[in-house]
């Protein structure tokens, strides 16, 4: 049914509509919801277990009575994949979610509705089609498998994506993967050396690169496949990999255009370097893990647990002087690379030792003691050790004072030259040996716990070194500047608004980037060592002034040669042997996947994208570089929106680990998968035994029996629901749990719906000319235009929550529990009447648009139960995917009146299902008297007569004026103008029910005193005051049940009066 074709009458609020429930409630409830069937499921699974244990004489019996069980309902008509799938045969009694999933996929990638040309011809240049949305999937690693962080990534892109299609745009969501130099580097490394007990180094690197390209080829498309399962809605024949020849190209073209700009130079610093990869790492690929005092952590190459978390004092002795400064360190190896002593220049304690040297106890080396206000007088003896090659603070105070760049470590970690007493030995051996000679040479002086933080590599589970090497750097401060001025003037949107503050912050405190890495896997640098064949040109490999950058060799040469000014024979090149940082490559996504440097077509249309989504612990790493280098290299912002999801922590809080057991593969939520399974899958990773048990541990407390099938649609929609624009996820699988039964819910909804529509029913073109809508069809369609403008609310300010609360409280609060409801006599009754014709094309309508609210959440059932809807339009799309999505603008059914009402009606409702809960009245339909006090109020509810019957499962319902109901009624009060009263003559046996209350009242009573007497003894006081607060609740509790057994009682009581 097309949205044209609604009659317009008023606008609906942009916030939850009268009657509507905060999000806050609806997640309570679906928690409780959850809780309640999970239960219900586990008694029902003990229930058949413990029905199996029966005896032999028993058994034979009980087989020939039990009823065959229920297997799981798969599609298995013969579909070739491609083709649409066959949804003329009967629905499935309840939902399965391999049932509906099965087949829709390859039939939406066939027709093309993930392509941004199924709409017609896209044009840059501003002809076809020029609405578009364009973004790109932040690529993942290509190292192994999805979690559930991005499958919340991908759930919210697909929901984006999905939308702007069904809001008929040209859509491109570009699919891609990276080729995650450092992570794929060690897999293959593992993998050869567990095959054939080979290192890289035994192979070499044309060997090496050639393995690990066959084992992406082998593997590489799993990423590719979970994202399919999770419904993806991506371009796939656009698909990119960071190491195509494609994306190649664009690498070297960006290092080469800014290396001769002078942005990219080479550089002798400090970096984070991991003695097990020998490489630089990224910031991001470093662990900061924080210690409270002593701990001995495992460290790889090591026997032994070592001891961190303690401070070491040690004196040095001030040449030609009985004095010395006591200095204090966390890492007393590194003393070995020491070249100073500073202090604060306004320490009256060492004013006398300005411009003095101390002797080094280990070589012949004598260190200056400088003056830094850098020094915190106040902390330890107010002296402070300088080790300018090994420390990022000390690196400074040794540029500021001229001093000696001393590098006491080799690559792998091992003592260097420079003192010949510990050349060799490995770092944390040397650690325990110098403090022991210090002992000797009485020296030590302390060592005391010390709160700090460990940097740790997080793919080798190292610790990280900052050490002194030649590495390539970025210039990012022109490109920092220019990026925090694009947000300043709204160029450039960042959502949540909270991390504009951070965006500014590190970009106005940001420093080179370091984008060499000592890898063989990679983007090899395209820059070459420049030897002159001339005595008098010395050149060093650190020397930026000695490189040249070129697409080819002969390209370099030829630079080179008119450099130096010498013939090319004169000259010897040497290709840099590192490889570029992975974030390189990302940094230009956007535009190296449409094919830049080149100006290609795809160039033209699709770039700049129009919104980056990522996780926000990536804002600097990635998001920040890609707007620079795009502003760089192409004079464009990469993109006008940036919306940062939150994190997805476990449902206790903690960060995603493998060593935790908390790593979920989403496909294992979609699928179901046994603890065993689990289990398993932690066996065959590469964690140690330790890490192995302890994982195991973890899964078997969080999923004791494993985790249920819960299926695709239930987890996108839970991880939408869950991203309120903040910084952490907890995620209960439970709760995806039960997003599965609210699936289910859905199914049966729909297939009674159907069912009362009949096989036959075609729906009117348009609800325009029904005259005769009862208040009921009213109050529906103004709550479904509601849900639309909350919908189209929620999706346009990336406020998921919003719209999957307004499409959830719709289907399940007002269409399933409300209306449906309604409707059942009406179509029982009177099939042929007027008003079950108009409700059959409410309902139709409705549920037409219910499903297109819910699509970009729910791909897969919506589409499944979209296509049994009664005949459409021929003009109707063929898939709900690209079908239009319910518009504020045509949806315009909203009424107040009508829903303001109805909230007392529910009041009614809800106070008499009390009512009828509280006397245990479950099947028998007593008679309602709504006493009203106001002829306004009277005839108000008189309109909704036939939904208050219906709904409150009721034989008659009186609405009175003033007239007093008969006797024996129970009573309660809705408002101040309104209270209702529910026959219980001849309904409940009074004498047997006040019996049963009498004698709870009794208990209740003489518990009440007991717990009275004792909350007033003298020394109460004395108990813990949670036991206080929680026998102050009973005695509340019990006070109130008291108060209404004896109201009940009386009401009883005037049933057995004549």
């Amino acid at each position: 049914m097309a949205d044209s074709e609604v009659v317009p009458t008023s606008a609906p609020p942009t916030t939850d509509g009268a009657g509507g429930k905060s999000a806050e409630k609806i997640r309570k409830e679906q928690e409780k919801e959850a809780k309640r069937l999970a239960k219900l499921e586990k008694f029902q699974k003990k229930q058949a277990k413990q029905s199996n244990v029966v005896t032999k004489e028993n058994k034979k019996e009980k087989c020939e009575k039990a009823k065959p069980s229920k297997e799981s309902v798969t599609y298995d008509i013969a579909t070739t994949p491609g083709d649409i799938k066959d949804t003329s045969c009967p629905m499935p009694d309840s939902y399965n979610p391999r049932y509906v999933e099965a087949a829709w996929y390859p039939w939406w990638e066939k027709m093309g509705f993930f392509k941004p040309e199924y709409k017609g011809p896209v044009n840059g240049a501003g002809e076809g089609i020029n609405d578009k949305f364009v973004i790109v999937i932040p690529p993942p690693n290509v190292t192994g498998s999805l979690h559930l962080g991005h499958a919340l990534t991908n759930a919210v892109e697909d929901a984006i994506t999905r939308w702007h299609r069904m809001n008929g745009k040209a859509v491109l969501w570009n699919p891609g993967c990276d080729h995650a130099g450092i992570a794929t580097q060690v897999m293959v490394e593992k993998k050869l050396m567990k095959e054939s007990k080979l290192s890289r180094h035994d192979i070499g690197r044309e060997k090496f690169i050639e393995h690990v390209w066959k084992w992406k080829n082998e593997k590489g498309d799993r990423i590719y496949e979970q994202l399919k399962f999770l419904g993806s809605s991506l371009d796939w024949d656009r698909a990119c990999f960071t190491m195509d020849p494609k994306l190649c190209k664009a690498v070297t073209e960006a290092f080469i255009r800014l290396h001769e700009e002078g942005v990219i130079y080479r550089s002798n610093r400090l970096v984070n370097w991991s003695c097990r990869l020998t490489s630089a790492i990224s910031e991001i690929e470093v662990d900061k893990r924080e210690l409270s005092g002593r701990t001995l952590i495992s460290v790889p190459g090591y026997d032994k647990p070592v001891e961190f978390g303690v401070l070491v004092s040690f004196a040095y002795k001030v040449v030609d002087s009985d004095d010395e400064i006591v200095v204090a360190t966390t890492r007393v190896e590194t003393m070995l690379g020491d070249s100073g002593v500073a202090v604060h220049p306004d320490d009256s304690k060492y004013k006398h030792l300005h411009g003095k040297h101390v002797q080094h106890p280990f070589c012949q080396r004598t260190l200056p003691i400088v003056c830094d206000d850098f020094v915190d007088m106040a902390f330890g003896t107010g002296a402070v050790k300088v080790t300018p090659a090994h420390d990022h603070n000390d690196y400074d105070v040794g540029v500021r004072h001229g001093l000696e760049f001393v590098c006491m470590l080799d690559d792998v970690g091992c003592i260097s030259n420079c003192c010949p007493e510990f050349q060799g030995m490995k770092r944390f051996d040397a650690r325990v040996k110098i403090t022991e000679v210090l002992k000797e040479k009485g020296l030590y002086r302390d060592t005391q716990d010390n709160a700090m933080v460990v940097p740790i590599c997080s793919r080798s589970k190292d610790i990280v070194e900052p050490m002194l090497k030649p590495q390539w750097y970025v210039n990012c401060n022109q490109m920092a500047a220019d990026a925090v001025k694009a947000v300043e003037n709204g160029e450039l949107t960042i959502i949540p608004e909270m991390f504009k503050k951070t965006w500014n912050i590190w970009l106005e405190n940001i420093r080179d980037w370091c984008i060499s890495r000592q890898l063989w896997w990679g983007h090899r640098i395209p820059a070459y060592h420049v030897t002159v064949n001339n005595e008098h040109i010395p050149g060093s490999t650190s020397d930026n002034n000695y490189w040249v950058s070129g697409r080819s060799e002969a390209e370099a040469l030829e630079k080179a040669a008119v450099k130096f000014s010498v013939s090319p024979d004169q000259l010897t090149l040497c290709q840099d042997e590192d490889v570029l940082d992975t974030w390189f490559s990302s940094a230009l996504f956007p535009f190296s996947i449409f094919g830049w440097p080149d100006q290609t077509e795809d160039l033209a249309n699709y770039y700049p994208g129009t919104l980056l989504e990522t996780g926000h612990d990536i804002l600097f790493f990635w998001v920040a570089r890609m707007v620079f280098m795009g502003q760089k290299l192409t004079g464009k912002l990469p993109f006008k929106e940036i919306f940062l999801h939150a994190m997805v922590r476990d449902a206790h809080g903690r960060k995603m680990s493998k060593s935790l057991g908390n790593v979920i593969d989403p496909v294992d939520v979609i699928h179901g998968v046994t603890l065993d399974a689990l289990h398993q899958m932690l066996a065959d990773g590469n964690l140690d035994e330790k890490e192995i048990k302890k994982a195991q541990e973890g899964q078997k407390q969080d999923y004791p029996d494993g985790i249920p099938e819960c299926g695709t649609d239930a987890l996108r929609f839970a991880l939408c629901a869950y991203t309120a624009q903040g910084r952490d996820i907890n995620l209960d699988v439970k709760r995806v749990q039960g997003y599965r039964f609210f699936c289910n819910k859905l199914w049966n909804a729909t297939k009674y719906a159907l069912k009362s529509i009949g096989p036959e029913f075609k729906p009117i073109p348009s609800l325009q000319n029904v005259t005769n809508l009862s208040v009921m069809d009213q109050w529906l369609l103004s709550r479904l235009s509601s849900a639309v403008a909350l919908c189209h609310s929620g999706l346009s300010s990336y406020d998921f929550p919003t719209a999957t609360t307004a499409v959830y409280q719709f289907w399940l609060y007002e269409l399933c529990d409300v209306y449906l409801e309604y409707t059942k006599p009406i179509f029982r009754d009177r099939p042929d009447s007027a008003d079950s014709e108009t409700a059959r094309n409410v309902l139709a309508f409705s549920l037409d648009a219910g499903l297109r609210l819910l699509s970009p959440f729910m791909p897969f059932i919506t589409e499944e139960l979209w296509q049994r809807l009664p005949t459409r339009p021929l003009e109707a799309a063929p898939s709900i995917c690209v079908s239009a999505y319910p518009s504020p603008d045509k949806y315009l059914w909203y009424d107040s009146t009508v829903e303001t009402n109805f909230n007392l009606v529910m009041s009614i409702i809800k106070q008499t299902r009390s009512l009828r809960a509280d006397y245990q009245i479950s099947k028998s339909k007593p008679q309602l008297y709504v006493r009203c006090t106001d002829v306004e109020t009277r005839e108000t509810l008189q309109q909704f007569r036939d939904a208050i019957l219906t709904l409150t499962y009721s034989s008659d319902v009186f609405i009175l004026l003033n007239d007093q109901p008969p006797i024996g009624c129970a009573i309660a009060t809705v408002s101040s103008k309104c209270e209702i009263h529910l026959s219980l003559k001849g309904i409940v046996d009074a004498s047997k029910e006040i019996e049963k209350l009498s004698e709870r009242q009794s208990k209740l009573t003489e518990l009440l005193s007991k717990l009275t007497e004792a909350t007033q003894k003298p020394d109460y006081e004395k108990v813990p005051l949670n036991i206080r607060e929680s026998n102050s609740s009973k005695l509340n509790e019990m006070t109130i049940e008291i108060e209404k057994i004896c109201n009940a009682i009386e009401t009883l009581k005037s049933c057995t009066d004549d």
